[in-house]
C-alpha cells in the first residue's frame, strides 16, 4: 500500500514549506474581510504562516502577507493578526523543514 500523499504549503514569511496541517491559513474572503481560517475551509484567496510567533508577527506587520492575499491589511486586521499571534508559541527552531522550496 502506497503512502498517503501529505499536501505541503510554505509560510509565506520564513519560507518554510511544511504540511499543510501545521501552518494556520489567512484568507481573504470574496468581500474582502481578512480572516484567520484554522480549518483551511473559507472560500477565498489563503496565505499561510508558521504556528510560531516572529512569524505573525513579522506576518502582520510587514507585506508579504499582504502581496500573497492581493490585499491591503488594515489596522484592525493587523491588530487581529498580532492577537493570534500572541497566543502562539515562540520559533522553536525547528530544522527539521525545508526552507525556501516552492510548495503546492
Amino acid at each position: 500500500m502506497a503512502p498517503k500523499h501529505v499536501p505541503l504549503r510554505t509560510c509565506v514569511q520564513c519560507r518554510c514549506v511544511r504540511p499543510k496541517r501545521e501552518l494556520v491559513r489567512v484568507v481573504r474572503t470574496p468581500q474582502g474581510n481578512i480572516e484567520i481560517d484554522e480549518r483551511g475551509k473559507v472560500s477565498g484567496r489563503g496565505a499561510y504562516l508558521c504556528r510560531n510567533r516572529s512569524c505573525w508577527e513579522e506576518g502582520a506587520r510587514g507585506d508579504r502577507l499582504e502581496h500573497a492575499l492581493k490585499a491591503k491589511l488594515e489596522e484592525a486586521d493587523r491588530i487581529r493578526l498580532l492577537e493570534y499571534g500572541r497566543l502562539l508559541p515562540q520559533d522553536t527552531g525547528d530544522t527539521n523543514v525545508s526552507k525556501g522550496a516552492k510548495g503546492s
